[in-house]
C-alpha cells in the first residue's frame, strides 16, 4: 500500500523465542499531549503464538452480530467474543450487547492475561474483546475505544495472533470541514491518498505482537484495520482493557 501513513518500526525481542528475558526495554512511542503507544513485535514466543492461535480458533465460541449503524443494520465484518470479570458493567456498541463469558471458560485467555500484566506493571484488566478476521475484506473502520465504562484515559493492551495486519493510527479533527465530512464516504485508499501525512502513523501486527495505547489516546487518535483484498489468512485480536 503507498500509504501516507508513516511506518513504525520498533526493535524486535529476539530472546522471546528463546525463552529468555527482555532484550531491553521498548521505549514507548510518544504520540504528545499525553498519548503514547508502546510496540513489541515479538511478545510471545513464535510456537506459543501458534499454540494459542490454533486453541482460540477452534474453542472460542465466536460469533458475527449485527450492528444497528446510523440508522442501518449491518452484519460486523470480523467475528467477535466478549470476557468479562463478574459484576462488571454491560458492555453496548452500535445495538449490540455481547454475551458475557468467564475467564474460566477459556483459560488459556488467563494464560495471556497474566502474560501482559507482567510485562505492563500496575495494569489491571479485567475484561477482553476478542475479533477474528478471516480474510481481507474482514475489517475495523476508524474508531476510538472511548466509552465511558473504560474511563477518560484507558489502557488497552492488544495481542495479535495469525496473519499479520496493518494497524492505521490517525488524530482526530476537532472540527470537520465539508470536504472531510465528503471524503468519509470515499474508499479508505483514497482518503488516505489526499490526507495530510502529519499526526498519521502505521504499524504492521506481527504474530505474537503486543500493541498498547496509553493516557489520551482514545481521547486524541483514532485507529482502524483496513481492508485488504489480496490477505486470505486469518488473524486473531485479544484486546485487554480495564472497566471501571
Amino acid at each position: 500500500m503507498a500509504s501516507k501513513f508513516k511506518p513504525v518500526l520498533l526493535p524486535t525481542n529476539p530472546e522471546a523465542d528463546a525463552g529468555g528475558g527482555k532484550e531491553k526495554q521498548i521505549k514507548p512511542l510518544d504520540l504528545g499531549n499525553g498519548s503514547e503507544i508502546i510496540y513489541m513485535p515479538r511478545f510471545l514466543s513464535f510456537n506459543d503464538s501458534w499454540e494459542f492461535f490454533n486453541y482460540l480458533d477452534s474453542h472460542i465460541p465466536w460469533t458475527r452480530p449485527t450492528l444497528r449503524v446510523f440508522g442501518r443494520s449491518c452484519v460486523q465484518p470480523r467475528d467477535t467474543c466478549y470476557i468479562a470479570s463478574p459484576g462488571l458493567p454491560e458492555l453496548t456498541y452500535s445495538g449490540y450487547k455481547p454475551h458475557v463469558y468467564s475467564w474460566d471458560d477459556y483459560p488459556p485467555l488467563r494464560d495471556i492475561l497474566d502474560a501482559v500484566q507482567r510485562e505492563l506493571p500496575g495494569s489491571r484488566f479485567n475484561s477482553l474483546l476478542l475479533n477474528r478476521y478471516k480474510g481481507g475484506n474482514d475489517n475495523v473502520g476508524w474508531h476510538a475505544d472511548d466509552e465511558k465504562l473504560y474511563g477518560p484515559t484507558p489502557e488497552i493492551a492488544s495481542v495479535s495472533f495469525g496473519c499479520e495486519r496493518e494497524f492505521l493510527l490517525k488524530k482526530r479533527e476537532n472540527k470537520k470541514s465539508t470536504q472531510e465530512r465528503r471524503s468519509e464516504n470515499e474508499p479508505a485508499r483514497k482518503r488516505l491518498k489526499n490526507s495530510n501525512s502529519v499526526d498519521q502513523h502505521r504499524f504492521t501486527l506481527k504474530h505474537g505482537s503486543l500493541l498498547v495505547m496509553r493516557g489520551n489516546t482514545q481521547r486524541d487518535w483514532l485507529h482502524s484495520v483496513p481492508k485488504r483484498t489480496k490477505v486470505e489468512a486469518t488473524r486473531i485480536n485479544l484486546t485487554f482493557r480495564h472497566v471501571l
